[in-house]
């Protein structure tokens, strides 16, 4: 954090990492996926969701940040 980075994390407003219903990856800190020890999940569509919202989220900063 001390070379100035701003962090874009993946907020609450991203309802899938909310679920109980499979394994899910993701926190307020970024997407992620669960993949097991030796790959052999791949990332469910939640996790590919969240990873698009943080993906807009850090779009929409960079805009106003340098745009």
């Amino acid at each position: 954090m001390h070379f100035g980075m701003t962090v874009i994390g993946l907020p609450y407003s991203h309802a899938g990492q909310m679920s109980l219903d499979e394994i899910l990856g993701g926190s307020p800190y970024g997407a992620t996926t669960i993949a097991g020890g030796q790959g052999q999940r791949q990332p469910s569509d939640i996790d590919l969701e969240g990873a698009r919202h943080q993906g807009e989220l850090i779009a929409r900063t960079a805009n106003k940040l340098f745009g």
